[in-house]
């Protein structure tokens, strides 16, 4: 029996680059065909489904470590789709917030992020989370030192501490797990992203490069998950 649709769909979007040096492209139009891919995706999925839920991997805590060049470039791109978005926002039904610590980028990008999620708060259609200087590791730790902090204040005790509080403190608190996760490129990993979350998560690689994805490869992705049997440790037959 085919399941309902997943809520909650988490995609890495993985392949800009290699997109790009097959067109014999700089990297940054490959980051642009990218962005490009994800909006387009975006507006499908509002009119053709009921999905409430977007998570993508956008910048990780890792990709610091990418040529300066390309790290400029990205961030140039991400603020020109940000500001293109607060544009956009009476005619975008989406909600659009973000996940990691973006403390460490441009103030002036943090505001038009602020600015962004404030503006677009009470939409209806899907909630995008624009994952950036995250990385599934580095948000446990955060979470760990909060919830220390908080058991030094004595504002709980060690014996509260349990899953469901841990998940309190993470950057995702607010709404469920993935159901699915999605990786695009053919690389068979998850690269730090959404480590306490994906648990049990449905996988669902991908050889496409994201440019090439489309609605009708997300819509196959979805195919493949409702036929799987979630069992969370227990059996069906039970």
């Amino acid at each position: 029996m085919e399941r309902a649709l997943p809520k909650h769909i988490a995609i890495i979007m993985d392949g800009n680059g290699r997109w790009a040096k097959k067109r014999l492209l700089p990297k940054k139009m490959g980051h642009r065909a990218g962005a490009d891919a994800l909006k387009n995706l975006l507006t499908n999925i509002i009119e053709k489904t009921d999905i409430e839920h977007i998570t993508v991997y956008a910048f990780s805590t890792e990709n610091w470590k990418r040529e300066k060049q390309e790290v400029d470039d990205l961030m140039k791109l991400l603020k020109d789709y940000i500001c293109q978005y607060i544009k956009d926002n009476e005619k975008n039904n989406i909600k659009i917030d973000t996940i990691g610590d973006i403390s460490v980028l441009s103030e002036d990008l943090q505001k038009d992020l602020a600015h962004l999620e404030k503006i677009s708060s009470k939409k209806t259609g899907v909630n995008l989370h624009i994952a950036l200087n995250y990385g599934g590791r580095d948000e446990i730790v955060r979470a760990i030192k909060n919830i220390a902090n908080d058991v030094k204040n004595e504002n709980i005790s060690i014996d509260s501490i349990t899953e469901s509080l841990v998940s309190s403190y993470l950057d995702t608190r607010e709404y469920n797990d993935p159901e699915l996760i999605i990786r695009t490129s053919g690389e068979l990993r998850t690269s730090n992203f959404l480590v306490w979350q994906s648990a049990y998560s449905e996988f669902y690689f991908s050889d496409k490069l994201w440019p090439d994805f489309t609605f009708e490869d997300l819509e196959e992705a979805i195919n493949v998950y409702q036929k799987r049997e979630r069992r969370f440790g227990g059996r069906l037959d039970s």
